[in-house]
């Protein structure tokens, strides 16, 4: 009897013990992600002028990972591979064209059914799951009602933010992202229309060539169906493109940038204060720092870097308030929270007015749309005062794929057995129990086109960079392609090199000078086995639907969401409606 009564004392502690383990291994996950923030931007990372204390707070307080890789340099294709683990290109959600991202809410592309987000493994484990912020990884399929691409199709309990993402465009006054589109679809047929009619009237009244009336009416209406098509795409794409949604329902549109951070950050406030008891995933993807650019009163005119350095520091202050927030509800030692960007700075974002209006990657060449490594090196920081240790600095090369892996096995949900999953669980490196990424070969793709190829071979220090093809800047000797705002990835717009162009990121992550069989003994067998993995990877890529096709991408009228109004206006504001109520 004395024996069985120790018995149990012990079989409780020994529960208690199992419970506590298991509530540890599965912490609340906070995922913070930027748009087009340059590894250059935060104070962490060397910044000495924009000030981030929130984001600075968060590095100090975990791990900052320097050699921090995303899957891709632009927005579409490097969330998709955030998502799902998977390089971009292995569901279709890289492009074979020059536009590499959705622009239209109702293009039918977008992230497949079949692909499994982390978000989805963490629901099936109880987690309770939210987006809020920017999606942009498509919305319906074939009826504007299937919302096949939706946010709560993939695994996500509830979505607050825009489908799309935020462009010049959505803001009056900020310009177009169609400007190029608009001088080769619009002007230039306008200019050329203009000239044959003044050619032929001048044929015509000279006697020289008799042109019959009905040539003029056609031509005259050939440029005003010209002219109205433009005139309607400029005043109907704000209202059907920028617009804000709650679930499946449009509650502002157009959207309004007023207070526009505020109101996402109360968003994530109050599904943590809704989740205190249950393990909870959150991802918070910001608006900020791509253009349009915008910011609150609080913060407008308060930087050293005009409306950018604002909009980074509003977006600071909105993850200070997370944190702050942790540590009231004392959830802070339990929450995984990782910060990044979905890939580097845009470095040709330049207004009308001469204004810079993109980040700084810092040393590093290039930025958005290519590979250097100022499109692809971003933020990588993580923390979890529970189990990470405090004010670690760690070099290994490292990819935003990870994500989904780390946090499947922290939640207990087994990883897909039936896909190629190309991320790798971080916690080793994390926890100090491995020195080195599992990653030995990385693969950079521009759009769907392999670009370039990292290797880090085993028990060496060298990090080895070959590129297939590079971008041509424009103007020459400058960083970026400025005459057509992003760097394309095929045709003319790319030198291939044969032998790819071969340099040693651990000793040269400028990438200032590649190396040659003269600097390097190695120069040939190096490249053979980048070659070789770079064989041995697209070997594993089956054909996939295209997401980017141009029947997936373009508008199409039946799939355009609109809130009920009068007219055609497709305008609304039913936050502004809700405020009023609730006073």
């Amino acid at each position: 009897m004395p024996l069985r009564k120790m018995k149990i004392p012990f079989l409780l502690l020994f529960f208690l013990w199992e419970a506590e383990s298991h509530a540890a291994s599965r912490p609340n996950i906070i995922l913070v992600m930027a748009d087009d923030l340059g590894i250059g931007d935060p104070g962490c990372y060397g910044n000495k002028t924009i000030r981030t204390p929130n984001i600075d707070r968060l590095a100090s307080g975990g791990v900052k990972l320097t050699q921090h890789l995303a899957a891709s340099p632009l927005c579409t294709p490097s969330r998709a591979a955030f998502m799902t683990g998977r390089y971009p290109v292995r569901s279709g959600m890289a492009s074979w064209s020059r536009t590499g991202v959705f622009l239209f809410t109702a293009s039918s592309g977008g992230l497949p059914t079949n692909e499994i987000t982390f978000a989805k493994l963490l629901k099936d484990q109880g987690y309770s799951t939210a987006l809020i912020g920017k999606w942009h990884l498509g919305m319906s399929c074939h009826s504007k009602t299937d919302f096949c691409h939706h946010p709560l199709h993939h695994g996500f309990n509830y979505f607050y933010g825009i489908s799309l993402t935020n462009l010049r465009d959505c803001k009056p006054g900020e310009g177009s992202v169609f400007t190029t589109g608009f001088k080769r679809l619009v002007f230039l047929p306008l200019q050329i229309v203009g000239v044959t009619l003044l050619t032929l009237a001048a044929l015509n009244c000279l006697g020289l060539l008799h042109v019959p009336l009905g040539v003029f009416f056609s031509l005259l209406f050939l440029a005003a169906l010209i002219l109205t098509l433009f005139l309607g795409f400029l005043h109907y794409f704000r209202p059907l493109n920028c617009f804000m949604m709650r679930n499946y329902e449009i509650i502002q549109q157009p959207m309004s940038y007023d207070n526009l951070t505020q109101r996402l950050t109360v968003e994530a406030a109050q599904f943590i204060q809704r989740n205190t008891e249950t393990p909870f995933l959150l991802v918070l993807s910001y608006l900020h720092v791509h253009t349009a650019l915008f910011s609150s009163n609080d913060f407008a005119g308060k930087s050293q870097h005009g409306v950018y350095g604002d909009a980074v520091e509003e977006m600071d202050w909105s993850v200070g308030q997370i944190l702050n927030l942790l540590d009231e509800l004392r959830l802070a030692n339990d929450t995984l929270i990782y910060f990044t960007s979905d890939q580097g700075a845009h470095v040709e974002e330049v207004s009308s007015k001469g204004e810079i209006h993109g980040g700084s990657n810092g040393i590093y060449k290039g930025g958005k749309a290519n590979n250097w490594e100022g499109g692809i090196r971003v933020p990588g920081i993580l923390r979890w005062p529970r189990v990470i240790q405090a004010g670690q600095k760690i070099d290994e090369p490292t990819s935003n794929m990870d994500i989904f892996p780390t946090v499947a096995k922290l939640a207990g949900a087994p990883l897909p057995e039936d896909r190629i999953i190309d991320g790798r669980d971080l916690m080793p490196l994390l926890e100090g129990k491995s020195q080195r990424s599992d990653h030995e070969f990385l693969f950079h793709y521009c759009n769907a086109y392999l670009n370039a190829v990292r290797w880090h071979p085993q028990n060496s220090t060298s990090i080895w960079k070959a590129f297939f093809f590079t971008p041509n800047f424009n103007p020459v000797g400058s960083n970026g392609c400025f005459a057509t705002h992003v760097c394309f990835c095929f045709g003319s717009y790319v030198t291939h090199h044969d032998p790819p162009l071969l340099f040693d990121i651990s000793k040269d992550p400028r990438e200032r000078n590649p190396l040659t069989p003269a600097s390097e003994p190695r120069f040939y067998e190096i490249l053979k086995v980048m070659q070789e993995a770079a064989d041995r990877h697209t070997q594993t890529l089956p054909e996939v639907p295209d997401q980017f096709s141009w029947n997936n991408f373009l508008w199409k009228p039946w799939l355009q969401l609109c809130c009920p109004s009068t007219g055609l206006s497709c305008q609304c504001d039913r936050e502004k409606q809700d405020k009023r109520l609730s006073r």
